[in-house]
């Protein structure tokens, strides 16, 4: 467990150098600070050369409610089907999928994953529910209305975040990539490399199918990418930070990791790892 968290935080230092050169490159002024829950943008200060303005389109946010989240849950995946919320967990020892109730945060029902297992993202399709594992390389498959294990994949590489299309499931890895597979053999299908004005993004975690688009969160910050999945261009910048008020930040891995769309009641929920809320929120176009 210890090893496996010690990998998992050693990325930090290059998603945060590869993310600010997005920021300061092509998206620049699109992640000032937001103040308080409401995410309102504060002006922005000190010196600006050599900045570009940014050409890709951002929005802040408007917190509509915000719900109880276990704090000890290192977040992984968050997806809502059928009007119900699931989750999966990280860290070796501690891995689980679970059904959560939204206004309570309690958890309904639990399915643990054995060590040496590190849980990573999750995804619903038909009768299935997909787990992905971090360096496993094994996909696991749950009935998810028994939450009973019926199946496993393997795949090479890491596994990150899961998302569908209704047809593929879409994966990440970390890097700049979204990969689709066939969710009855996990065969690779296509491969497309995501960019903001030809600058590929890396780091890409916990992904959301939302309305059409593939919205992703980036390791180790409080942003999301709206990509066009025919073309992986980023199409849009939403900026969460300081949605999670400083006191309630427990150390350097309480980062945003969970988007889940709710698309009968077009509501919008996001997380994080060892976050002790859940929120509903809504956006608004900054630039």
């Amino acid at each position: 467990m210890a090893i496996l968290s010690s990998m998992r935080r050693s990325r930090t230092a290059s998603a945060v150098i590869l993310f600010g050169t997005i920021a300061f490159v092509s998206t620049a002024g699109a992640f000032g600070a937001c103040g308080g829950e409401r995410g309102e943008a504060s002006a922005a200060t000190g010196d600006t050369t050599g900045i570009v303005p940014s050409r890709t389109p951002t929005y802040s946010f408007d917190v509509v409610q915000s719900y109880p989240h276990d704090a000890m849950a290192f977040t992984q995946g968050l997806v809502w089907h059928e009007n119900r919320l699931f989750e999966s967990t990280g860290q070796v020892g501690t891995s689980n999928i679970r059904e959560v109730e939204l206004n309570s945060g309690r958890v309904i029902r639990q399915q643990d994953l054995e060590a040496p297992h590190f849980g990573e993202g999750i995804v619903l399709l038909g009768e299935q529910l997909f787990q992905l594992t971090y360096t496993s390389g094994k996909a696991f498959v749950y009935d998810w209305k028994r939450f009973t294990r019926t199946g496993e994949f393997t795949y090479d590489g890491e596994g990150w975040g899961l998302t569908t299309d209704g047809a593929a499931i879409i994966m990440s890895n970390g890097t700049s990539s979204l990969v689709w597979r066939d969710p009855a053999t996990f065969a690779v299908q296509k491969t497309i490399t995501v960019t903001d004005h030809g600058t590929p993004v890396s780091q890409l975690n916990e992904l959301e199918w939302v309305k059409g688009e593939i919205w992703a969160n980036i390791w180790q910050s409080e942003q999301i990418a709206r990509i066009d999945p025919a073309t992986g261009n980023v199409t849009g910048w939403i900026d969460l930070k300081g949605i999670l008020p400083s006191i309630d930040r427990t150390g350097s891995e309480d980062v945003m990791n969970g988007i889940a769309y709710d698309a009968t009641r077009d509501r919008l929920f996001v997380t994080g790892k060892l976050w002790s809320k859940l929120y509903e929120i809504t956006l608004k176009q900054r630039s």
